[in-house]
């Protein structure tokens, strides 16, 4: 756990330009009380880290970029496990420049590419796990990704799904093609949804189990190198358009299996997409509260403090390519009115 701010950069972040290296420090101690206030946390969302960058996942951050992210975030912010921080927040008594990292779905990349940079940094990360996929199993989101990578042929018609038509004829068309095809996608009922992703799966040959996700023993793993594991259910659904009894199983259920897999309580939630009134309703943030979740967290972009919703926390990460851009985009979240 990093429990100092630094105003030097360490041997780890050797691999950045002196040039930028002297903007960090100057940016650093500009603003040397900068979220002084002891309720102000900033939590970081990711999904997938990939151990190289793949052009049909462009906006996905790949090793190298998670680790001078990395690098920034644990010499100049004080990083803390989510459930330690909520409980400081409120309590106001978080460090200056607290931090929290998190990561939605159960990717396998997570253990493998990002927890031995997490480790070396010091930082414990938390890890909202949906436990359907665990084990060979597949998002569908994923799905049509990897469906659309190998299919063959320089266009898809997909007129008897209901879909559309979409150009294959380069990487760019074959991610817009997947990107329009998720969105029509995302909000229909979870079966028909299921339906026509294995139907696309089959098209392109797709094997029927994947290693995209953990594993249990991954689970195990992470909570035994440090990490917190943290619910978000078993399927990944959009919560909005279930019956109450069958939402109320994708938490319940998740969060048993979750406790019995790391033989422990599981403190924190994440809503599946994650924005508030879209994905997710009041009742249920009603039910995850009533089902003994701590805390939990949306999608929404933010920085939150003592008067945050303890169940609806914000979270925020910069996207910026530039380590100097993206520690200004942290320094400028800790301002944010309260």
């Amino acid at each position: 756990m990093s429990t100092t701010i630094a105003t030097t950069l360490e041997p780890a972040n050797e691999g950045l330009f002196t040039r930028e290296m002297v903007l960090l420090r100057f940016l650093s101690n500009l603003l040397p009380f900068a979220s002084s206030r002891s309720d102000r946390l900033s939590i970081l969302i990711y999904h997938r880290v990939l151990e190289q960058p793949d052009p049909m996942y462009a906006d996905v951050i790949d090793a190298a970029a998670f680790r001078w992210q990395m690098d920034v975030l644990a010499n100049h912010f004080n990083v803390l496990p989510l459930s330690v921080a909520v409980s400081l927040m409120e309590k106001r008594r978080l460090p200056p420049r607290a931090a929290c990292v998190t990561f939605d779905d159960g990717y396998a990349d997570n253990v493998h590419v990002a927890l031995p940079i997490l480790r070396e940094r010091g930082i414990s990360a938390t890890f909202f796990i949906a436990t359907g996929f665990l084990d060979g199993g597949q998002m569908w989101n994923d799905m049509v990704f990897e469906a659309v990578r190998r299919m063959p042929g320089e266009s898809l018609d997909l007129a008897d799904l209901y879909l559309g038509g979409y150009s294959l004829d380069s990487i760019a068309s074959r991610v817009t093609a997947a990107e329009a095809l998720v969105d029509r996608l995302k909000y229909l009922p979870p079966a028909e949804r299921l339906l026509n992703c294995q139907e696309l799966a089959r098209r392109a040959g797709l094997p029927a189990h994947s290693d995209l996700m953990m594993r249990s023993t991954d689970v195990r793993r992470l909570v035994a190198e440090g990490m917190e594991v943290g619910g978000h259910t078993i399927n990944h659904p959009i919560l909005a358009v279930l019956d109450p009894a069958t939402a109320r199983r994708e938490i319940a259920d998740n969060r048993d299996q979750l406790a019995a897999l790391i033989d422990g309580p599981v403190r924190v939630f994440a809503y599946p997409n994650g924005k508030p009134g879209q994905d997710y309703l009041p009742e249920h943030v009603e039910m995850v509260r009533e089902l003994g979740y701590r805390a939990a967290v949306s999608t929404r972009w933010g920085l939150c403090t003592g008067q945050s919703h303890r169940w609806q926390l914000p979270r925020f990460t910069p996207w910026d390519a530039n380590p100097v851009r993206w520690l200004a985009r942290m320094l400028q979240n800790t301002q944010r009115p309260g």
